[in-house]
């Protein structure tokens, strides 16, 4: 699908990345770029009325694109998304975290399959890429450092999931969340070193600046550390709610994102409406935000004109 809102289809390469990461078999131009938002803040259902709501509020706030949280995959009506999707000039990106049962630390063979799934409907809904934490699930811990056999295991997931994922013209990412979510991969060096690990040239980092509020040593070495394979980055504030209003160091994070002349996918995350399961997951036991409104009207224009301060957009 086109790019939309008057922004410049642009044909650079971003540092560091391969030129072919860019081309599908359909030689479709894939770019991830622009601002976007996570579906959470209307739907957490991926369903008619929830897709038809998100997709409608998208443009009204005239994104580029919508993160779609794809949970239940089997569940989608996929042709529904993507026709809506192409009526109204919107792209997407599909995101989630794997269940239990299927994590690949110990069940790669589940993971791979389930994965398999979400690709053919991600694919089906036209999605660009397909991210998360996708290595694992939101709540492993085994309250030990990752071991080898772990780290083993999930790259042999991953890496048969980059290569599906790459058969069907999708990028594929893996997000670094913090030590309470996981204990996989916390940091941006983390998910570059499993990234060189596997060797896929279609996999890439996804970043999110709630988490590495918590696990980096500042947010401008997550970016550095990551900026050889950084395609994505979650905007989200310290406590999750509307951006500009926390104790995230904006100026830190795009100053970084300038530097490394980052042209990905700038996505606005709040969790505005939480099923009790996500809410368990992710600790969040209060609302971050009296409504949609309130984050959408304060925090992205905020947002877009620290990006637009950087000469991001």
């Amino acid at each position: 699908m086109g790019k939309k809102n008057n922004r410049q289809t642009t044909n650079a390469i971003p540092v560091g990345i391969p030129a072919n990461w860019f081309k599908t078999k359909n030689r479709k131009e894939y770019t991830m770029e622009g601002f976007g938002v996570h579906t959470s803040m209307w739907t957490m259902k991926w369903d008619r009325e929830g897709a038809e709501r998100a997709v409608k509020a998208a443009v009204d706030y005239k994104m580029d694109f919508l993160e779609i949280a794809l949970l239940d995959a089997p569940a989608v009506d996929a042709e529904h998304t993507r026709k809506l999707l192409e009526k109204n000039d919107m792209r997407a990106v599909c995101s989630l975290g794997l269940p239990q049962a299927v994590w690949p630390s110990h069940n790669p063979v589940g993971a791979i399959e389930h994965m398999k799934v979400v690709f053919d409907t991600a694919k089906a809904m036209g999605a660009e890429a397909v991210s998360g934490v996708t290595y694992g699930g939101i709540g492993e811990c085994s309250g030990m450092p990752p071991t080898e056999a772990e780290l083993s295991s999930v790259a042999r997931s991953l890496e048969t999931c980059a290569a599906y994922a790459k058969s069907l013209g999708l990028l594929f990412g893996i997000e670094p969340v913090n030590r309470y979510e996981t204990h996989l991969i916390n940091t941006g060096w983390q998910a570059r070193d499993m990234i060189e690990r596997i060797g896929s040239d279609n996999i890439f980092i996804h970043l999110d600046t709630y988490h590495m509020n918590i696990e980096e040593k500042g947010a401008a070495n997550g970016i550095l550390d990551a900026r050889e394979h950084l395609r994505y980055i979650h905007l989200s504030e310290s406590d999750r709610g509307t951006p500009g209003e926390g104790c995230c160091d904006w100026d830190e994070v795009f100053g970084a994102l300038a530097a490394i002349g980052f042209k990905g996918g700038l996505a606005m995350e709040s969790f505005i409406n939480m099923p009790p399961e996500m809410s368990r997951g992710l600790s969040v036991w209060r609302p971050v935000a009296p409504d949609f409104q309130t984050v959408m009207d304060k925090g992205l224009p905020f947002l877009r004109n620290k990006a637009a301060q950087y000469r991001l957009v």
